[in-house]
């Protein structure tokens, strides 16, 4: 009885144990190689973001990138600058976010069209 016990306690232990799960693939940021949608602000420059859009209401430096903010009366634009994977300047945009004023998710495009209007 006495060797019967400490064996099924470690059976019991190691149901417990979790198996390792498969490696993650390492993080990099994805290269941009030129706008991915006609209108797309992707791997643009913060000076052609300017001159496309005019001045940023906000602009805030993130750890390496670069965010600038842009409103219009219908939505806010957010677009992160990164410089390039080896370090190149300048920074240009690897993502855009769209929201309107409430917060809601709203179309790149449309608002993208609205600041440019504006």
């Amino acid at each position: 009885m006495r060797k019967i016990l400490p064996l099924t306690g470690a059976v019991l232990l190691s149901a417990c144990a979790t198996q390792p799960g498969p490696e993650p693939e390492p993080a990099s940021r994805p290269t941009p190689t030129g706008p991915s949608v006609p209108g797309s602000l992707v791997n643009m420059t913060a000076a052609e973001l300017i001159q496309k859009m005019g001045q940023p209401k906000l602009q805030v430096r993130e750890g390496p990138g670069l965010k600038l903010q842009f409103k219009s009366r219908s939505c806010i634009l957010d677009a992160y600058l990164y410089p390039s994977p080896s370090g190149g300047l300048p920074e240009r945009v690897t993502h855009v976010d769209t929201r309107l004023s409430n917060g809601n998710d709203t179309s790149q495009q449309a608002c993208i069209a609205s600041l440019i209007r504006s």
